[in-house]
Order: C-alpha cells, then sequence, then structure tokens
C-alpha cells in the first residue's frame, strides 16, 4: 500500500497548497508573535504548528476574503496561548520530589505494618514476658524501674526479658520463610538479632 489511507481529492490538494503558501507568507511572522508571546521558541513552534493545523481545518476561513489572513492567524495563536496558560494555571503546580524537597505528607505505611507485627508477635507471648518487654521497650524503663513497677526482682526482668526476645526471634524466623507471616520489622532488628 504505497499512498495515504484516505482518496486524496482535488479540495485536499487545493488545501495543503493554500497551508503551504500561507506558511511561506506569515510563517516567520507568526512564529516571531508566538515567541514573544510565549517567550519559549520550542512552544512558539508548536502554536505555530497548531494555528496552521487550524488554519489547514478551517481553510474557508483564509480566501473567504473577509478581513486579513495575517489578522485571522495572530488571533488563533494569540487564543491557543490563552488557552495554554489557563489550562496550566487550572492545575496545581508540579514539584519533583527530591532528597531537598521531600513528599508533604511522609508514607507511614511500612510504620503501620511494623506495628501490627510486632503487636501480633507480643499477643503471643505470656502476659508476664509480654509485660516485661512492654516496660523495658515501649516505655523505656531501666530493668530496676520496670522491676518496681511489675512488682517482681530485678533478676526476674532479667530472665523473663532475655526469654521473651528469644521467643520474638523464634517467631519472626519462622515467620520469615512463610508468605503472609511477620517478617522483622526494621525496629526489633536490633532488639532481636
Amino acid at each position: 500500500m504505497a499512498g495515504p489511507l484516505w482518496p486524496r481529492n482535488r479540495r485536499g490538494s487545493t488545501d495543503e497548497a493554500l497551508i503551504r503558501s500561507v506558511y511561506e507568507e506569515h510563517g516567520n511572522a507568526l512564529l516571531a508573535y508566538a515567541t514573544r508571546l510565549t517567550g519559549d521558541r520550542a512552544a512558539a513552534e508548536d502554536i505555530v504548528q497548531e494555528t496552521l493545523i487550524r488554519a489547514w481545518r478551517h481553510s474557508d476561513a483564509l480566501v473567504n476574503g473577509k478581513g486579513s489572513v495575517r489578522g485571522w492567524l495572530l488571533t488563533v495563536a494569540r487564543n491557543i496561548i490563552t488557552d495554554r496558560y489557563r489550562a496550566k494555571a487550572a492545575r496545581p503546580a508540579e514539584v519533583a520530589e527530591t532528597g531537598a524537597t521531600p513528599p508533604v505528607e511522609a508514607d507511614h505505611s511500612d510504620a503501620v505494618v511494623d506495628a501490627m507485627t510486632v503487636l501480633g508477635a507480643l499477643d503471643a507471648l505470656s502476659p508476664e514476658h509480654r509485660d516485661v518487654l512492654t516496660e523495658l521497650y515501649y516505655r523505656e524503663h531501666s530493668v530496676a524501674e520496670a522491676a518496681d513497677r511489675l512488682g517482681i526482682p530485678a533478676g526476674t526482668v532479667k530472665s523473663r526479658s532475655h526469654y521473651a526476645l528469644k521467643a520474638l526471634r523464634e517467631t519472626f524466623r519462622e515467620g520469615s520463610g512463610r508468605p503472609g507471616s511477620p517478617a522483622r520489622p526494621a525496629g526489633l532488628r536490633e532488639v532481636v538479632a
């Protein structure tokens, strides 16, 4: 299939010749006008191209003898520029995320998943072990403070924390190979490692 996908008629070839002549006569002035309004040569070239496409679609407006062709082209170009600025103003400004400009709202999903994993693992512990870990790691009490709060000797706090951490390690070790089971959250790596 060597030819175009649509049949060419006389009007199509006449329109192409008209647009070529319009571009040759008014293209430079149109480009200068669009560049002056946009301040950007590449954007101005796009405006000129869009203007010529609209001229091709409305070629009867160019040959009807009403008004000047250049005036019509400049008006179309100005309208295209106005439409683009309005469309750009209607959208929120685009801001690239970099290290210097972090996202407006940090993604906290990892912290939520970690908290759920830890709570699930703590639920598997005995109440005595869970209470010791809560006092030591969540409330950040010393062994002596935890012993006073729980009403047990300091040696018992140390022993229960040892066995509680061992049970947590085992829970996370077992869960690391199965889909859907708890993985070791980042915050507990140094505690249970």
